[in-house]
């Protein structure tokens, strides 16, 4: 068929636009400023992007509108729409779905779905199961949020039975305000942690428990589903009812558990060593999604064994404490890394697993953006300075707040600067850097190009 995907540029809804034209599927897909590296990633596909949702678009007569949930029915200052295309098709009465829902009736139909859950960490386990099963030779297909370093694309179809797909609790389309995990029907579901986030449309915590609780439907008597066993969230959502195997991860009364350091580690099923991982990752957290991703692994048929020995070249996903330089200075080099963190909990692990690969002589400046719909409303401001404990000096990019970021950070004094823009914050990184140093940049965004403004002015200074 022909499908048109409204907002194509996501990393989600360009995941599905590869997969489709991978099945065969004719594509076509627009967004608003259309931009690499999606952009090109699709183009090189043979993918043909529209800049814009206007309503000419309809003129395309695809079978099928495909509709992000970038989407919405919002109106204008001038009260114009602005999605025009959409309120075409509505008036038209073509034909229209969702993301999640096209991929589950087109695609995932017949498949052993793997589907990785959490507030933290689901990009990375998705991919730490995915290479798993591709070392074990199951050849398996996956969506990704990000692009795993092994793979070097974020979704494939795959030749075998299994897919593996990160499944996120956000909602699925203005017309669908389920979460679009509930759409996936998976045969093993990985419940990483669970933790309020998503401020714009979940009420609190009990309200994102319950979408967890509806993936627990779905999934069958003869599945498996895989808890964190430290989040008390999460216990509350298995309780609720569970109809399926469980097992369990990371508390010291669990299926599997870890014995030693984040970056070399046993690995123990019900009290038995069963592997050993080595590896680059650091963070007790990626010793969890290690963990979780063994036990998701072990339910398709492979060895916990075999599973921990090909995390061992388990290479990240890019974005994830991503070196993007590094620059010597006075004998010592300083590096600028790059990292996906945004909500409060991820800032902090992040910032913990960098301190703990470096120990406790160099410093980190921690140089972060508070931009995700969450952290834009301020919900979590009382946090950030828990979240950046393990930092020596953090600057914040204050730049569409709404609240008083100073104010946020007061507590942290003089650790603590804020920056208007970009390039004031690069100035104040400057002012302050020295060699051995090491910067980390937090933002789920672009974060304007700050990466590579702070190399050229390292670079020039």
């Amino acid at each position: 068929m022909h499908i048109h995907i409204l907002g194509i540029c996501g990393t989600f809804m360009g995941g599905l636009a590869a997969l489709a034209r991978e099945a065969g599927h004719k594509v076509t897909g627009c967004d608003a400023g259309v931009y690499p590296p999606m952009s090109d990633q699709l183009r090189g596909l043979g993918i043909d992007l529209i800049e814009g949702f206007g309503a000419d678009q309809l003129a395309l007569a695809p079978d099928l509108f495909v509709v992000g949930n970038v989407v919405s029915r919002i109106h204008l200052t001038d009260g114009t729409p602005k999605f025009p295309l959409m309120e075409a098709i509505l008036d038209a009465g073509l034909p229209y779905t969702s993301g999640p829902q096209w991929l589950a009736e087109h695609l995932l139909q017949g498949r052993h779905v793997i589907a990785v859950a959490g507030t933290h960490g689901k990009t990375t386990t998705t991919a730490m199961v995915a290479w798993i099963l591709e070392c074990a030779g199951l050849r398996p297909g996956f969506l990704v949020g990000g692009v795993p370093l092994n793979f070097d694309v974020s979704a494939r179809l795959g030749a075998g039975q299994a897919f593996v797909i990160e499944a996120d609790e956000y909602d699925t389309a203005f017309f669908d305000k389920r979460s679009k995990f509930v759409h996936y029907r998976p045969r093993t579901a990985v419940l990483n942690n669970l933790e309020f986030d998503h401020a714009d449309i979940f009420d609190d915590l009990a309200a994102i428990e319950r979408q967890f609780h509806h993936l627990l439907r779905t999934v069958p008597g003869s599945g498996r589903v895989v808890v964190n066993g430290l989040e008390e969230s999460l216990a509350r959502v298995i309780h609720a009812g569970c109809w399926s195997e469980i097992r369990s991860f990371g508390a010291v009364v669990s299926d599997f558990t870890a014995a030693g350091d984040p970056q070399e580690f046993k690995v123990l099923y019900q009290g038995q060593v069963v592997g050993q991982v080595k590896w680059a990752l650091t963070g007790v957290h990626n010793q969890l999604n290690a963990l979780a991703a063994i036990a998701a692994a072990q339910h398709v048929g492979v060895s916990p064994e075999v599973a921990a020995r090909a995390l061992g070249s388990f290479e990240n996903v890019k974005r994830r404490m991503e070196v993007r330089g590094r620059v010597q200075r006075a004998g010592a080099s300083i590096t600028v890394y790059d990292d996906f963190a945004h909500h409060p909990t991820a800032i902090r692990t992040t910032v913990a697993g960098l301190r703990r690969k470096i120990g406790p002589q160099q410093r980190i400046l921690a140089v972060f953006e508070p931009r995700s719909n969450t952290m834009k409303l301020g919900t979590m401001k009382a946090q950030l300075p828990w979240s950046l404990a393990d930092a020596d000096l953090a600057f914040c990019h204050s730049g569409g707040l709404d609240w008083d970021a100073r104010e946020a950070l007061a507590s942290m004094g003089a650790k603590a600067q804020v920056g208007d823009t970009i390039d004031d914050l690069v100035a104040q990184v400057m002012a302050q850097v020295r060699a051995g140093d090491h910067i980390l940049c937090m933002s789920n965004g672009s974060f304007g190009g700050i990466h590579l403004k702070l190399l050229q002015a390292l670079q020039n200074k």
